[in-house]
Formats: structure tokens, C-alpha cells, sequence
């Protein structure tokens, strides 16, 4: 028997706010009790042998060898590349002489592509596994902007930094994705979700570039065009990280979006009204009730008045559901990021009592996630929706963040 170190870190459902953090604006991610774990033997030497078990029971490429230092990128896709991504950029920090390398065996929860954050959950992990073993002394803000440099910079996939965060930090958190990329912890961690694998595989390299694409022409044509008032021009820009999203209203933006093509009209006012319903849930999620005016502003008189009327122990929920009720429909509507069988899965899931339903991730397919009431309702909405073409569904809680711990055993023995 010899001591291993044990790291493991959760996937996160992208609660609130979708598509918005590579803007800039802050995002609501939840971690879940799905986990990816990393077995790991530290050999002292200067090579670091990795295996994926998961990948090897579907005969996928499932092990990599790299040594200490700057290693090159393989094809994409290639698991191993998050790996060497987080220990490129240790080694770009100048941290080189402290790393020792290991022997990794890799266990997980979390299905690839299904818009759970498995990249991140492995980066994240393995970040804080070399902290712990190497003594590199790094913060949950350090393991998250490591992780986000290595996919973003090394593995070259333009995302945002919802899902690094999210797994780092655990928990239900606000992340202001500007910099000082301030975490704000919500107290509202009673949550019940069913986690749905539409079993469509998507990627965010595929989907990411189209839509910020989007934004810039819509961006340059208003900034050239003559209509636009200035004041307006003031808090716009060229590029979809450079306005001041949440200080336009979306009167405001309306007003001016008509001498835009369709696509890049509807990605700028998906943009504005996201934030708006965001910031209406934050309230809520800081324990807080809105009034009456504010109910029907977001959701309207109807789903108002039926909110009142529930007992007051099920309005938060109610609230939040419909939330995310409204957000996936931008996402679908405005966003263009929903199929048709992402939209089943989402109408069975409110139909088996769902408070809300929404795509998770990037879109195009991956995972839905429905807030539910107990696990009772969330083992109905599972079913309903496997009774749809769902490949696979969870219970989740809000689950916490990356952690690692010294264990007794072999790594073989996994």
C-alpha cells in the first residue's frame, strides 16, 4: 500500500445568463454532484503518464505521456491536450522547477460535449492536484484563471470564463467576467435539478466564433450609422466584449435595431435582455423577493398572479423556473443555439412538473437543466424526458468545488 493523492472537481450546469460571460457580463453558474477524479502517484521524475478509463471502455484515445515544460498541442479533441495546456502555463509562470511529475489515472461522471464542463472539471482538478503535490501555493482564483489560460491560450478553444470558475469555486456563485473577475457566493444553495444528456454532441469552438461574429457587424454598423445617437455610440464599441452592456436599456437598443441584418439584430437584443432577466434573478438568489411591478415586468401580469398565489415556500423557485424559462427561449429564439430535440426534452420536463427548463453550455445540443421541486419530480422529469430521446439523466444538488485529499491504496486498484 502507498499514499496517492486524490483531486476531484464538479461539473457545473450554466445556470443564469448563458453566452454572456465571453462579453464580459457576469454569469450564475451552479456546480453539480457529477465529478471528475483525478488518481494521481507522484514519481518525482520529469514525465507525466496520464490515462482516461472512461475513454478506454468506449475505445477512444485514452492515455498520454508528456514531459515536464512547454509540450505541443495535439489533434483536437485529444483529451491529453487540457494536461499539457495547464502545464504550459504553470511553466510560462515560471514555476517550472517546483513541478514533479506523475502517474494519473482518470475517473468520471461527467459526459463529454454535454455542456457540463467536463474540459474544465479536468483542468481545474489537475491544476490543483500540482498545487497540492508541488506546494505552488495557488488561490481558487489562481486554479481557475490557470485552467481558463490553458484551454483558451494553449488548447485554443474561445470560451469564456463561466466554467472554470464554476468548477473551481463550487456552490452557486455570481462571476463578474471583467477583470478584476470578482466571486460574489449566493446563500440560495437549496436547489433540486434534473441534469439531462440530450446525447447530442456539440463544441464550443463551433459555436462561439459564429456568434460573436455576429455581434462585431452589428457593432460597426451601428457605430457607423448616422441614426445612432451618440450617446448611445458612447457605451457601444467594434467588438461584443467592448460595450456597456448593463447600462443599456432595452428600449434603448430596440430603438436603433432596425437598420441591422436579422442575425446580428437579434444576437445584440438576445444580449440586453438576458442581463435584464439576470439581474431580476440575482435578487431572489440573494434571498431577496421582488415587488409585484417587478414580477410583471420580467414575467408578465399572468405568471405574476399565479406566483402569488402559491404558497410563499415555492415562489423563489417559481420565480427562478421561469427565469430560466424565459432565458431559454432567447437562447432559442434570439441565439438561434436550441434543436428540436432540446425543445422536447425542455416542453416534457415543465409538462412531468418542472419549475424551468434551459439548454446548458453552448447549445446545438449537449445537456438541458430543469430546476425541480423534491427528487420525486426530478426522477419523473428524468424519465419524461428519456421517454424523448434523452441518452441519460441525473438528481443534482448544488455541489461543491474542486478538492483534493492524500489517500492509502494503489492507483490500479481504481
Amino acid at each position: 500500500m502507498g499514499l496517492f493523492v486524490v483531486a476531484s472537481s464538479p461539473g457545473r450546469a450554466d445556470f443564469l445568463n448563458t453566452h454572456q460571460d465571453y462579453k464580459g457580463l457576469p454569469v450564475v453558474p451552479v456546480a453539480i454532484n457529477l465529478r471528475t477524479q483525478l488518481f494521481a502517484k507522484p514519481s518525482g521524475g520529469n514525465v507525466f503518464t496520464v490515462k482516461s478509463l472512461d475513454l478506454e471502455k468506449y475505445s477512444e484515445p485514452s492515455s498520454d505521456t508528456f514531459k515536464l515544460g512547454e509540450s505541443d498541442i495535439l489533434e483536437r479533441g485529444f483529451f491529453g491536450n487540457y494536461f499539457r495546456g495547464v502545464v504550459n502555463v504553470i511553466t510560462k509562470r515560471g514555476l517550472i522547477e517546483k513541478l514533479q511529475g506523475m502517474d494519473i489515472t482518470v475517473k468520471s461522471d461527467i459526459p463529454i460535449g454535454s455542456g457540463l464542463a467536463s474540459s474544465a472539471a479536468l483542468e481545474v482538478a489537475f491544476a490543483a492536484l500540482l498545487n497540492h503535490v508541488c506546494n505552488l501555493g495557488f488561490t481558487k482564483k489562481d486554479l481557475a484563471e490557470i485552467s481558463y489560460a490553458a484551454e483558451t491560450q494553449e488548447v485554443g478553444v474561445p470560451c469564456g470564463r463561466l466554467d472554470q470558475y464554476g468548477v473551481s469555486f463550487g456552490g452557486v456563485i455570481k462571476l463578474e467576467c471583467k477583470p478584476p473577475y470578482e466571486v460574489e457566493t449566493l446563500p440560495f444553495t437549496d436547489l433540486t435539478f434534473a441534469i439531462i444528456d440530450s446525447g447530442i454532441r456539440h463544441s464550443t469552438g463551433d459555436i462561439h466564433p459564429n456568434r460573436q461574429a455576429e455581434i462585431n457587424r452589428g457593432l460597426n454598423m451601428l457605430m457607423q450609422d448616422e441614426t445612432t445617437p451618440e450617446t448611445l455610440k458612447a457605451r457601444l464599441g467594434i467588438r461584443f466584449d467592448q460595450p456597456q452592456w448593463q447600462e443599456i436599456s432595452e428600449d434603448e437598443i430596440e430603438g436603433v435595431l432596425s437598420v441591422l441584418d436579422y442575425e446580428a439584430r437579434d444576437r445584440i437584443f438576445f444580449t440586453v435582455k438576458m442581463q435584464k432577466l439576470t439581474e431580476f434573478a440575482l435578487k431572489v438568489l440573494r434571498s431577496e423577493m421582488p415587488d409585484k411591478q417587478e414580477l410583471i415586468l420580467r414575467l408578465g401580469e399572468e405568471k405574476c398572479n399565479l406566483i402569488r398565489k402559491s404558497p410563499f415556500s415555492e415562489r423563489s423557485y417559481r420565480i427562478l423556473g421561469e427565469v430560466m424559462n424565459k432565458q431559454h427561449a432567447l437562447l432559442r429564439d434570439l441565439y438561434d443555439v436550441s434543436l428540436p430535440k432540446i425543445e422536447d426534452i425542455c416542453s416534457v420536463a415543465l409538462e412531468a412538473g418542472a419549475y424551468g427548463a434551459k439548454i446548458s453550455g453552448a447549445g446545438k445540443g449537449g445537456s438541458v437543466i430543469a430546476l425541480v421541486k423534491d427528487d420525486e419530480t426530478g426522477r419523473r422529469v428524468v424519465r419524461a424526458c428519456l421517454s424523448v430521446g434523452a441518452i441519460n439523466g441525473w438528481l443534482s444538488r448544488v455541489g461543491e468545488g474542486v478538492k483534493v485529499e492524500t489517500l492509502k491504496g494503489e492507483t490500479g486498484a481504481i
